[in-house]
């Protein structure tokens, strides 16, 4: 599915289920990571998160087009479109959007290894580190003893 057929789909939806246009853009963001859809305050254009139609198909991108045309609609006639607001919640089950998305299966993970360990060659304190740190700028905070970089690990 491209962007245009985004746009149609969600032209489409707009109408059946909500009885109005949709008059702005409806497009694909590939930075979105943590959300499947969201409406833009400012422009009112939609944006999709690609993963989701990937991975689960139409039904899950036809959810998510739902939920964000409910903020959409909501936010144009000046009533309650926030999560929070019960004119949004009603609207979500007059039109059986979900109020949340499936989460990804293929999430990337995070890296949780530190790259340096430092210690201190008075008090033996290891300090694990993310960045390399200038031992001959830094001391040991617990007894300002001199530092020494013991583990590496370069990525």
């Amino acid at each position: 599915m491209n962007n245009d057929q985004l746009q149609d789909l969600v032209e489409r939806l707009s109408l059946q289920l909500f009885g109005k246009t949709f008059k702005h853009k409806a497009l694909f963001n590939p930075r979105l990571r943590t959300t499947g859809g969201r409406y833009l305050l400012s422009s009112h254009n939609i944006e999709i998160n690609k993963k989701y139609y990937d991975e689960f198909g139409e039904a899950e991108l036809i959810g998510i087009i739902k939920h964000e045309l409910c903020h959409y609609h909501l936010h144009l006639e000046g009533r309650g479109y926030q999560h929070r607001d019960s004119d949004f919640k009603k609207l979500l089950s007059a039109v059986n959007a979900p109020r949340f998305c499936t989460p990804l299966l293929t999430k990337s993970v995070k890296k949780t290894t530190l790259d340096y360990v430092y210690i201190c060659t008075d008090c033996h304190t290891l300090f694990k580190r993310k960045k390399r740190m200038n031992i001959n700028r830094y001391v040991c905070g617990k007894c300002r003893g001199k530092l020494m970089l013991i583990s590496e690990k370069r990525s």
